[in-house]
């Protein structure tokens, strides 16, 4: 019996990004990068350093800035800020540590700044 034949690298790369390319997505404001998928999103009613923020589960096309210990509204936390890989503008941070531990459900999360991100639906207006 012959072993299975898998999808060449091409063959992979465009069903995932057919896939990923159909779901709302928040992208960078300044350059469109996909920054999250809006499945991600765990809550909007959170803070930034310039305004309201979202929590995310998960983020692409970020590069990790240095780690520090940062008072918050919530306390003191160990973050690192998050800046897009397209345009270099910072778009939040990434929570490392929370020294409380009623605030340990942010850690491994990101707070991404809201006036940051554009918000693609994806719909479809051909029907």
């Amino acid at each position: 019996m012959a072993a299975p034949k898998l999808p060449s690298s091409s063959d992979t790369r465009s069903r995932v990004i057919t896939t990923f390319l159909d779901h709302p997505t928040f992208s960078c404001a300044k350059c469109t990068a996909v920054i999250a998928l809006q499945d991600e999103l765990i809550s909007k009613a959170f803070s930034g350093r310039d305004g309201r923020g979202y929590l995310m589960h998960s983020a692409v096309n970020l590069k990790m800035g240095k780690q520090e210990e940062r008072p918050l509204l919530t306390g003191v936390h160990t973050v690192a800020d998050v800046y897009c890989m397209g345009c270099n503008d910072r778009m939040g941070w990434y929570y490392h540590r929370a020294s409380d531990n009623s605030q340990k459900y942010k850690e491994g999360k990101y707070l991404l700044e809201r006036e940051k991100l554009v918000k693609e639906n994806k719909w479809n207006l051909d029907d």
